[in-house]
């Protein structure tokens, strides 16, 4: 019997940036559903706090080497790979000079909101897509952590759609407590464009602020996930109103097999999940 397979996407991973919530699910989530039966892989940006000689990061040449456009720009995409050896499980790093070398993740030392975030966001959702496509490896759930990974369902549904690789996935948005009160690029709907995503599609993006860029992932996801106990209340009603198979905030002492057996309930047709 095929194992189901699991894609992990996630703007944090302990202990690769400092420990977070969002990071510690990040690193254990993964190891435990790899425990549990399922094949897994594992996504991150390669932020430039992430000391790459430390956890001996190094480039996988036979993946890497392919050019992304944003915004009428080419931007290599350079992937990385690291092990954690008691967990028996590979981190994925996506990366680019002009997005991440510089030392701090989403603010500057003076703590401004980077002007490009928007292109990261974008370079790391296309990047993970098209090197899970490199790989041949088609996940069955695609679990989203982390507003960086927000475009990820939109992509997926919409630009990848054709493609055997994603065409039967399943997508999970887990939502956190990672808001921010900046606005993306004015001009975020316009570099998102892809063959097959419509101006409907990118109706969300016109104002691009986290809750904006939440409900687009909602929209374009086939289960949500509490990923914080306190989420955004505005988005907490939006997500009630969709219909769509929610799982509540789970304790950490016994998330991972709720979140196996959410995944399963999802890929099971003739099972109805709770809402």
């Amino acid at each position: 019997m095929k194992k189901t397979r699991v894609l992990f996407v996630t703007q944090e991973i302990t202990p690769y940036l400092p420990e977070s919530h969002m990071g510690i699910i990040g690193r254990h989530l993964p190891q435990g559903i790899q425990e549990r039966g399922k094949e897994i892989r594992t996504f991150m940006p390669r932020f430039g706090s992430v000391n790459e000689r430390k956890n001996q990061l190094h480039e996988v040449i036979r993946l890497s080497g392919m050019n992304l456009i944003i915004n009428d720009s080419d931007h290599p995409l350079i992937i990385k790979v690291a092990s954690i050896q008691q967990a028996r499980m590979q981190i994925y790093f996506i990366d680019n000079e002009d997005y991440f070398h510089r030392k701090f993740v989403f603010h500057d030392k003076a703590d401004k909101f980077f002007k490009d975030n928007d292109e990261r966001a974008i370079f790391f959702s296309r990047g993970v897509l098209e090197t899970v496509k490199k790989l041949g490896w088609s996940p069955d759930i695609v679990h989203c952590h982390g507003w960086m990974t927000s475009l990820i369902p939109l992509y997926i549904k919409k630009a990848f759609k054709d493609n055997p690789i994603f065409t039967d996935a399943k997508i999970i948005y887990s939502i956190y407590d990672d808001d921010f009160s900046e606005t993306l690029n004015k001009d975020f709907s316009k570099k998102i464009k892809l063959d097959g995503i419509t101006n409907k599609d990118i109706k969300h993006y016109k104002k691009p602020n986290f809750v904006n860029l939440s409900k687009a992932a909602i929209d374009f996801s086939d289960a949500i996930i509490h990923g914080s106990e306190k989420i955004n209340q505005e988005l907490l009603e939006y997500i009630k109103k969709t219909g769509k198979p929610i799982l509540e905030y789970q304790s950490m002492e016994n998330y991972i097999d709720v979140f196996s057996k959410f995944y399963e309930k999802l890929l099971d047709e003739n099972s109805v999940l709770k809402i």
